[in-house]
């Protein structure tokens, strides 16, 4: 899966891996995980990424929500898949082939919310930003929890894919401050 990734904030330099591949590498894993567990081919999309600080989210979360504070992940899906009944699944993307990817949109991560969260809920920061990196993915792809049955929906999945990954459930109340 083609991913693009833009960082302006060199403290991620030091997650994952190390480097510029270790934040790349979470992206992809969380990414690819949640594309094959609903059953489509990372090959034939693309993402881009923008790992940030809380400032430029918190312009991005402004502009883009009408929120002036920082957020953890923003998502731009390229297709308006979102279902009409609460509760149910997206409408699915039509996709490209390997050869041409489809740009399935854009994600951004704040450093400073990502880091904070990860303490304050013991978990490690990898762990949290791969789930951040999942919900974000499953954004793109039409999900939502705006409503109790679109979250249940959503965060069962998030459930299913990170236990795939070997992360505990993000939503346990032992993982919440």
């Amino acid at each position: 899966m083609p991913i693009e990734i833009d960082i302006t904030d060199d403290r991620w330099l030091g997650l994952g891996a190390g480097g510029a591949g270790g934040i790349e590498q979470l992206v992809a894993r969380g990414c690819d995980a949640t594309l094959r567990h609903l059953g489509y081919a990372p090959e034939g999309l693309e993402i881009s990424v923008l790992a940030c600080d809380d400032a430029r989210i918190r312009d991005l979360n402004t502009r883009f929500r009408g929120k002036d504070a920082p957020t953890n992940v923003l998502s731009w899906p390229t297709w308006d898949l979102s279902a009409e009944t609460a509760g149910d699944a997206p409408e699915p993307p039509e996709l490209g082939s390997a050869e041409m990817p489809e740009e399935l949109g854009d994600m951004a991560l704040a450093y400073e919310t990502c880091a904070r969260e990860a303490e304050e809920q013991g978990k490690s920061p990898k762990d949290h930003v791969t789930h951040l990196v999942v919900h974000s993915t499953l954004h793109l792809l039409g999900y939502d929890h705006e409503t109790d049955a679109d979250a249940e929906l959503m965060e069962g999945l998030e459930r299913l894919i990170l236990a795939q990954l070997g992360i505990d459930d993000p939503y346990a109340a032992d993982h919440h401050a």
